[in-house]
Formats: C-alpha cells, sequence, structure tokens
C-alpha cells in the first residue's frame, strides 16, 4: 500500500521505458474526457460513425498526447524518465496531427468547424504551459476546456450546428469536470507534495480514527476512478444507441 501510494497517481505504473508512457497518458482521465467527444456526437440527431472516429482521434492527439507531453516538461509531476526533448516531440505531433485531422474535415463539414480547430490548439497550450499569467490554469479554465469544448466539438462535427442540446449537453460536461478537477487537484497535493499527516478524527462515540496520506487519498481517487468509468460507460452505451 505505501508503495502504491508513493506513485504520483493512482493510475501510475512502475518505472519503465514503456510504463511510463502508459502514466504519461493518463489513461482514466484521457478516457473521461474523450467519453465527452462521444457523448456530445450522440446528442446530434445524426451521429455517423465516421466522423465520430475522425473527431475522437483527434482529441486523442490534443489531449492524450500533447496536453499531457507539455505538462509532464514542467518538472516531470509524473516522475517519468522520458527525455524533455521527447516530450516537446510528442506535443508538437499531438497537435500537427489534431490540427490535420482537423482541417480533413473542412471539407465535408465546411468553415463552420474552423474556430474549433483554432481554439483547440490554443486551449492545450494556454493551460498546459500557463500562458496569459496563468489565466487558462484555472478550475474553471479546465471544466470549460476539458468538459464544455469536447461536448461542443463531438456535437458540431455531426450536426453542423450548436443548439440547446449541444450547449446542456457541455453545461453537464463543465459540471462533472469542474467536479473532477475539485477531487483531483488534493489528491495530486496528497501524493506528489505531503510527506506526513498527522491528526485524528474524534467520533462522537470517542472512537478515535487515525488520520494518514491513504485515508485522506482512498475517497478522492475512488470517486474520481467511478467517474472515468461510468463515463466511458455512458459514452459507449450512448454511441451503441445511435450507431445500432
Amino acid at each position: 500500500m505505501a508503495e502504491r501510494e508513493s506513485r504520483p497517481a493512482f493510475y501510475a505504473a512502475a518505472p519503465g521505458a514503456l510504463r511510463d508512457w502508459w502514466t504519461l497518458l493518463h489513461p482514466p482521465y484521457t478516457a473521461w474526457h474523450l467519453a465527452y467527444v462521444v457523448i456530445g456526437a450522440s446528442l446530434a440527431s445524426h451521429t455517423d460513425a465516421t466522423r465520430l472516429v475522425v473527431t475522437v482521434l483527434a482529441f486523442f492527439c490534443a489531449v492524450g498526447v500533447a496536453a499531457h507531453a507539455l505538462d509532464e516538461v514542467h518538472g516531470h509531476p509524473l516522475r517519468t524518465a522520458i527525455p524533455d526533448a521527447v516530450l516537446w516531440l510528442a506535443a508538437g505531433a499531438g497537435l500537427v496531427g489534431a490540427v490535420a485531422l482537423g482541417l480533413l474535415g473542412l471539407s465535408r463539414i465546411g468553415l463552420g468547424l474552423l474556430p474549433f480547430i483554432v481554439v483547440g490548439p490554443l486551449l492545450v497550450v494556454g493551460y498546459n504551459l500557463e500562458l496569459f499569467g496563468g489565466r487558462l490554469h484555472t478550475d474553471v479554465a479546465f471544466a470549460l476546456a476539458w468538459g464544455t469544448f469536447p461536448v461542443l466539438a463531438g456535437y458540431y462535427a455531426q450536426a453542423e450546428r450548436l443548439g440547446i442540446v449541444a450547449l446542456m449537453g457541455g453545461a453537464a460536461a463543465f459540471a462533472l469536470s469542474y467536479a473532477q478537477r475539485s477531487l483531483s487537484t488534493p489528491a495530486r497535493l496528497l501524493r506528489r507534495r505531503v510527506t506526513r499527516v498527522e491528526g485524528a478524527l474524534v467520533m462522537d462515540d470517542g472512537t478515535v480514527r487515525d488520520l494518514s496520506v491513504g485515508a485522506l487519498l482512498e475517497p478522492l481517487e475512488r470517486a474520481l476512478s467511478a467517474l472515468s468509468w461510468s463515463m466511458v460507460a455512458l459514452a459507449i452505451a450512448l454511441a451503441v444507441a445511435r450507431l445500432r
């Protein structure tokens, strides 16, 4: 248990060349935010499988690869041994791949897709490099960038417009991502910066429960894990319902 708690994230693998890349991709969180793309697409009146796959791939390149590579450049918070030069290369390749896939969609979807192609990379770079004085590196910006934006982009790629359904779906994703951030911030603090916890909880019946890093982490990460797989399950259910 102590060894597990010493890792920088609950999903982090033991150090190793290939395992470092697994850790870098933040699998539960990447899957969670890709699920928003699928949910957004499934809210449209018609869902095209090809458009959905391309949109998901674009977001995987931008969020799964580029955003997380840029985040790791700053002090290696995940403690991977991946060189900075390789991380910068991965971030650049991810952004190029995402933009290229977006540009491919212009011929079918139209110029209305262009704002998403421009805003997406700006959010990735601005948030993870803490540009503009860190104004994009906030809980609200996180919820908008990694929650609302994927839903709206997924919906627009299908419907070629936005409407009340897309906006309500985006609002739901905002709230869920805000909750994610509210849980993950103290969890990261406990795993990456806290070396010792002191104190106890004294119950009204006199029972004493000692506090520890593990005791504080457990409910936070149990909720994060449940939310991540539940969003993926919901996205799969909606996609199957729409595409069958």
